[in-house]
């Protein structure tokens, strides 16, 4: 079975028990949205020991804190799975995220009001649809509202994270977020830095690939979390460019526009991609004045994917997440210079690992500012007219042949053999026999006898 069939399986058996059990959180929240919920949470007054003794397949990853999660039984390999967490109030947040003393309870209303939000903290009975809501969820949902439940201030220094995933709610369902709730975060800003770099990572990614990254990232100007989360990207704000290729504005609006075009589902790395892109803009900038004909950012691409790393080390990053995404900010320059690029050239420039986004990243950031795409749709004609096998050849030669021929094993080897790649991706020589008499021509003084 599903989770959506799976919550519903264990709500009915918590209840034949003698229990009560409601879907909770934001599965709610969706199916009231006519959303189709990323995952299932159950709340039930059965004790997390009582929760294991009624189903056979159980993880106890939060059994301290009265979670458990319940897996399919009938499914041997990747069973649907779904959390069910005790009724509880809890004590003390020392750790700003975890609470230091669970003490569970008999009523959902208590648990409900230890929640984040009202539009997260409604229950439903998935067998009579009956919706429970003691905070004012339903409304706040009819009026596209975020709303801290009780006191905002409390709500967010028991977890700091909560004031991202404000912003995150905010964007994602385009609803508003209610002034005393924007108030407290606006005060605690500076608290974000509290959370650890892996859940601001997650948090910041799902508000860029959610299909409202703009709006999420003007909130966090707004809030004042941005200068707390990513400083490198708030300076972007106010830096001017050149109008003759931004005529939309500076860097920052730029960004911004960029990320407005970014849709629900994209990659995270284009995502990152693309807010990165040009952040080695401000450190770089100089005016006309200085320069003595217009603005430039001289090594901008050079600086930013140093700066991308960077940031991608902050945020504990995957080395291949990191590799890619410094790779976006390298490359993306190189578009302008396609046309006159050389066949190798070209050939080797659509060989970089996932190029579908390195030419995404370069049409967004066309019909963000000058909108001329001439230089996209070459490099896109390109690949689609160009075989596969004279993108990427069989090699003409190896550094065995070389050996053969005479040459030493050392740093000659590098350039002979990639003369003979460029050749051949230029066209120039197209068999082995051809590759060798370019060789004895071109290398003979670099034999070693």
């Amino acid at each position: 079975m599903d989770a959506k069939a799976l919550s519903a399986h264990i709500c009915a058996a918590l209840k034949a028990k003698g229990f009560q059990a409601y879907l909770v959180g934001g599965c709610v929240r969706d199916i009231l949205l006519r959303r189709h919920p990323a995952d299932y949470d159950v709340a039930t007054d059965a004790t997390p020991h009582e929760v294991q003794r009624i189903f056979p397949r159980t993880l106890a990853v939060g059994a301290q804190f009265g979670v458990i999660i319940v897996l399919d039984e009938s499914a041997e390999e990747n069973p649907a799975q779904v959390e069910v967490a005790t009724f509880r109030s809890d004590v003390g947040y020392t750790d700003g995220r975890h609470p230091d003393r669970v003490v569970y309870a008999t009523s959902p209303e208590k648990d409900v009001r230890r929640r984040d939000f009202t539009i997260n903290g409604l229950l439903l009975d998935p067998e009579t649809n009956e919706v429970l809501d003691f905070v004012g969820g339903r409304q706040d949902i009819d009026s596209g509202v975020i709303r801290a439940i009780g006191d905002p201030t409390t709500r967010f220094t028991e977890d700091k994270l909560r004031m991202m995933r404000a912003v995150r709610f905010s964007a994602r369902f385009n609803y508003i977020i209610e002034p005393n709730t924007v108030s407290a975060a606006d005060a605690l800003a500076a608290l974000i830095a509290q959370v650890s770099a892996e859940r601001l990572r997650d948090e910041l990614s799902k508000i860029l690939t959610e299909g409202a990254a703009r709006r999420g990232f003007e909130l966090l100007d707004s809030t004042g979390l941005l200068p707390h989360l990513l400083p490198e990207v708030a300076r972007m704000k106010g830096v001017p460019q050149p109008p003759q290729y931004h005529p939309e504005g500076d860097v920052w609006i730029h960004t911004l526009l960029m990320l407005e075009k970014l849709p629900s589902g994209c990659s995270e790395t284009l995502a990152w991609g693309v807010l990165l892109h040009d952040v080695g803009k401000p450190p770089t900038f100089q005016s006309a004045d200085v320069t003595g004909d217009r603005i430039r950012f001289n090594e901008h691409a050079e600086v930013g994917t140093r700066m991308a790393e960077a940031i991608c080390r902050r945020f504990r990053f995957s080395n291949v997440e990191t590799e890619q995404i410094a790779a976006l900010v390298a490359n993306h320059m190189k578009f302008k210079d396609v046309l006159a690029m050389k066949p190798a050239t070209l050939k080797k420039f659509v060989r970089l690992d996932r190029f579908d986004e390195h030419l995404e990243l370069h049409r967004l950031d066309c019909l963000s500012s000058h909108r001329n795409l001439e230089n996209y749709d070459y490099t896109r004609h390109f690949i689609e007219s160009t075989p596969p096998e004279e993108v990427r050849p069989p090699r003409l030669i190896t550094g065995e042949d070389l050996k053969r021929l005479g040459f030493a094993p050392g740093p000659a080897f590098k350039e002979i053999l990639e003369a003979v790649e460029n050749a051949q991706l230029d066209g120039k020589v197209a068999d082995q026999a051809s590759a060798i008499q370019m060789i004895q021509n071109e290398f003979a003084t670099h034999k070693s006898m």
